[in-house]
């Protein structure tokens, strides 16, 4: 009997492993791009003045590129607390939908996991979780054989905490480093092709492309907005866009 329970762990952590690994693998590519990123931001950061300290610490605790760039050009053009907050929150309001997109796939866990995952989510950390996901055809909803069997949420931990790390040394490295960077090597180039990276890849049917597309226009027409209201206004619209999409092919095939 204990022989078997020792067989019954030994697999159970082998699976945790694997999945960990196949993690840090699957976000590999787009931890390539995030170097960059990282090392403008730490460069932007100290550049206006704030301490590093301050600076490195906003990339421990925020742990958001996006948020992390307005939230430095906003104090670098001495706009008021409030303003910052409230173009922050806007900007990130995307990762309610994600957590929304995998709260089915991470109900099993218990709250310390579902917490600190939530604190390493990120748009790359997204992207790789919902593909791996959406590759599987286990049911997300039987929540007795997920408590069981489902170890996939080693896998999201492997790639977020792997992009953790990469983003850590990378802005490290802009705060200490950052005024040695030539500006003629303009590293700002890597952000949007990592996001190319991460979209392509989950552009697997009409609806998605549509989506997509919508999205994408929406928010080149709504660049002006302020407080990036654009960019909240491109994602309600890419995802009417795909929702009426789903509903019209859900009806072809009816009618077929």
């Amino acid at each position: 009997m204990q022989a078997n329970s020792m067989d019954q762990f030994v697999r159970i952590c082998g699976r945790r492993r694997r999945e960990f690994w196949a993690g840090v693998i699957g976000i590999a590519p787009l931890v390539l791009g995030a170097i960059p990123f990282g090392l403008i931001y730490g460069v932007l950061a100290v550049t206006i003045g704030l301490p590093t300290t301050m600076a490195q610490a906003m990339s421990t605790i925020v742990f958001a590129g996006s948020a992390q760039f307005t939230t430095a050009q906003l104090l670098r053009d001495g706009a008021p607390l409030l303003v910052i907050i409230l173009t922050v929150a806007v900007l990130n309001v995307r990762h309610v939908l994600y957590s929304a997109s995998l709260a089915p796939y991470l109900r099993h866990l218990n709250r310390g996991w579902k917490v600190f995952l939530a604190y390493l989510l990120t748009d790359e950390a997204y992207a790789i979780a919902i593909t791996r996901y959406w590759e599987d055809k286990a049911n997300p909803c039987d929540r007795d054989t997920l408590r069981s069997t489902d170890r996939r949420h080693w896998f999201v931990l492997g790639a977020s905490l792997t992009l953790w790390v990469n983003w850590q040394i990378s802005t490290l490295i802009g705060v200490y480093l950052g005024a040695q960077i030539p500006a003629a090597w303009s590293l700002d180039f890597a952000m949007p092709l990592t996001f190319i990276a991460i979209v392509v890849p989950a552009l697997r049917d009409r609806a998605t492309v549509g989506a997509a597309v919508v999205a994408g226009t929406v928010v080149l027409l709504a660049l002006a907005l302020p407080l990036k209201l654009g960019l909240v206004t491109a994602m309600i619209a890419g995802i009417l866009a795909g929702t009426m999409i789903e509903q019209w092919q859900g009806k072809k095939r009816g009618g077929e």
